[in-house]
């Protein structure tokens, strides 16, 4: 039996992580969700929480599915479950289904994605998954789709990471699934929205134009499951960068 963390950037009580969970546990996988106690949105990779202070936790049942609360980020909650403090380590990590898309290089930003980058810097393969609406109506969609990367990364060298995009429609309404860059975008303006707890909120608006043809934008706006897998923080080989600033302060000596 494999051992599936379940995360997420939305908060634990969010639907997202609770349509993804039974489907996973129907697998016959052994389930395990922690996930912030309130929405995260946007918070990347940081890990508030763990030095120096208690972290609070909650657990609620559902379904025979326990959903651990945490107070703190993704990342923190990932870093908790790996280092085995809700049992035994999972074996991968699911994270989402992120209520709204996440494209385009920015996506460094994104605490789902930023949940499995961290899962893959302490050695578990991991996918995250956002579907593109903010009021969602295909959850079983996406669910679907996480349950047939999960299959795929199962076999995958670890450290493995994925993030989907799944376009709101019905599975028989999808274009097809196809290998996506990630767009080169930026922002245009603020908009407001509303958090899943019902609290404002204030997000960025993404331009929408010139984009190529396979980026995780365009192919997703065409009606595509995008498929993009990622790579954590790494140093290039080329070393001259380097030496030019250590001739440089050389003279400071």
């Amino acid at each position: 039996m494999v051992r599936i963390l379940i995360t997420n950037d939305d908060g634990y009580q969010a639907p997202g992580i609770r349509a993804l969970a039974p489907v996973i546990a129907e697998l016959g996988h052994d389930v395990l969700v922690v996930a912030p106690l309130d929405d995260q949105s946007g918070v990347g990779s940081a890990r508030a929480g763990m030095v120096d202070r208690p972290i609070r936790t909650v657990t609620e049942d559902e379904h025979g599915i326990a959903y651990c609360g945490v107070a703190g980020t993704p990342a923190l909650a990932v870093t908790l479950a790996t280092l085995g403090s809700f049992g035994p380590p999972p074996d991968l990590v699911l994270s989402g289904i992120n209520r709204g898309a996440n494209l385009g290089v920015p996506i460094f930003h994104s605490g789902t994605v930023a949940a499995a980058l961290t899962a893959a810097a302490q050695g578990v393969s991991a996918i995250a998954v956002s579907i593109d609406s903010e009021v969602p109506e295909h959850w079983a969609t996406a669910a679907t789709m996480a349950a047939e990367a999960l299959t795929w990364i199962a076999s995958e060298p670890v450290g493995t990471v994925l993030t989907l995009n799944v376009p709101d429609r019905p599975l028989d309404a999808l274009a097809g699934v196809r290998h996506a860059t990630l767009a080169p975008i930026k922002y245009s303006r603020l908009i407001g929205t509303t958090a899943p707890t019902g609290e404002p909120m204030v997000t960025l608006e993404p331009t929408r134009s010139d984009l190529p043809a396979d980026s995780d934008m365009a192919l997703l706006q065409a009606g595509y499951v995008t498929v993009s897998p990622l790579t954590g923080i790494g140093v290039l080989p080329d070393e001259d960068a380097a030496n030019a600033l250590a001739k440089r302060l050389s003279s400071y000596r």
